[in-house]
């Protein structure tokens, strides 16, 4: 084996490969670590696996994207590249391609018609660099959704809320009920919040005045105002140990009914479908926080860093073909939660939540540009600080938008 990293693999439940002696270790990097993410991982390393001639070589590291990103990085810079590693579609990996670091999938791509079956075509716009194809997008993930426990509101007599104003409304009750009104954790997830909020409490022209045309008036507007007071309340909502925790163990504090909801996107249906629940009895999936329904694009994209080995070279692009087969697409996604990014697959098998995710992305008004893809990393590390900075404080709304507006205006 060329790289093999043997805890991380036990610990991501990824089999570890069994082919002959004469078969191509690949060795990916990714950071779906979870009990449903590990699940979904499996489906890719058992279909490669299964390819005459390929071993997926697992590296899975704990944590999230932010604690990922620059490991990955740092290596590919170093000389020490992986054979392949998820990033989330958008700008995270633009430097490397412009340094000449990543490989060009172009021609396959275009043997293959990606740009005919990957839908919406921005998600394959977000992998194209000068006119040319550097990433395979293999799901379609949305931050905008609110996960319910049914069985918190109704055991307690409690109607179960239909969107954001609900839960806010009901949020003392649930208090005297001893059941905590809203489950978070780690930074990216608070943040994540207020994203959400952006779009679903502020509506998708302010969401993209501020984060598309980068308008510094429209910060200062109304309907931005609304989404700090509505982040204000959720800074009210949360309990005193929430900082630091991983999504996924407040997706289970959702699951086995201490918090009553969480703000967090379509990976969680993940986590409900390992617990056993069942959407509409057990859970309830609000798109949008039930106010306005539109789902950004963003996800995972495999991205795949030169090298020097043509059989790896050979491998990489192996795997990149069939990361967008249709088997794997509904396989791997049907698994992960998320919804798949070519609009040609069969999804008889979809649960209500997922159907909902398609129903939406059904129409094109409906689809969000992520503020990955709208907003250079250094923009979004500054507003992220902002938010966390608030919802651990008593920040006054007034500040926050008066600091908003000063990062809008320098944002690239």
């Amino acid at each position: 084996m060329k790289r093999v990293l043997i805890s991380a693999a036990l610990a991501a439940g990824v089999a570890m490969p069994l082919g002959g002696a004469n078969a191509t270790d690949l060795e990916v990097t990714h950071w779906w670590t979870s009990g449903g993410e590990a699940a979904a991982v499996k489906v890719l390393a058992d279909n490669f696996n299964a390819m005459e001639g390929y071993n997926w070589v697992d590296s899975a590291i704990a944590g999230s994207g932010s604690t990922a990103n620059p490991i990955i990085i740092s290596r590919i810079i170093g000389g020490n590249p992986m054979g392949a590693t998820q990033m989330n579609t958008g700008r995270d990996a633009e430097e490397l391609i412009q340094a000449g670091l990543m490989l060009d999938l172009t021609e396959l791509a275009e043997k293959e018609n990606w740009a005919e079956k990957i839908r919406p075509a921005k998600l394959l716009g977000a992998c194209e660099f000068e006119g040319r194809i550097y990433c395979v997008p293999i799901n379609i993930h949305s931050w905008q959704w609110m996960w319910l426990n049914r069985h918190v509101f109704e055991d307690n007599g409690m109607e179960v809320p239909a969107n954001w104003n609900e839960l806010v409304a009901a949020a003392p009750k649930l208090r005297e009920a001893g059941v905590i009104p809203l489950a978070t954790g780690q930074p990216w997830q608070v943040d994540g919040i207020r994203n959400v909020m952006q779009s679903a409490i502020g509506g998708v022209d302010n969401y993209m005045a501020v984060n598309g045309e980068k308008d510094p008036d429209a910060v200062m507007s109304d309907e931005n105002r609304a989404i700090w007071e509505s982040f204000a309340d959720a800074r009210s909502m949360v309990d005193d140990a929430y900082s630091g925790r991983d999504w996924n163990v407040a997706t289970n504090m959702v699951i086995q009914g201490d918090a009553a909801a969480q703000v967090m996107g379509d990976w969680a249906q993940g986590e409900f479908a390992m617990a056993g629940q069942k959407a509409g009895v057990d859970y309830d999936c609000l798109p949008g926080l039930g106010l306005n329904p539109v789902l950004d694009t963003s996800g995972d994209a495999f991205y795949f860093p030169k090298n020097s080995d043509p059989e790896i070279t050979e491998a990489q692009l192996a795997l990149a073909s069939m990361l967008v087969s249709p088997e794997v697409q509904v396989e791997f996604n049907l698994t992960k939660g998320s919804l798949p990014v070519r609009g040609d697959v069969d999804l008889e098998a979809a649960n209500a939540c997922m159907k909902k995710g398609l129903e939406i992305l059904k129409n094109p008004d409906n689809v969000l540009a992520s503020t990955e893809m709208l907003l250079d990393s250094d923009t979004q590390g500054q507003i992220t600080d902002l938010a966390l900075e608030f919802f651990s404080s008593d920040m006054p709304v007034d500040e926050a938008l008066e600091r908003q507006q000063e990062i809008i205006e320098q944002a690239r």
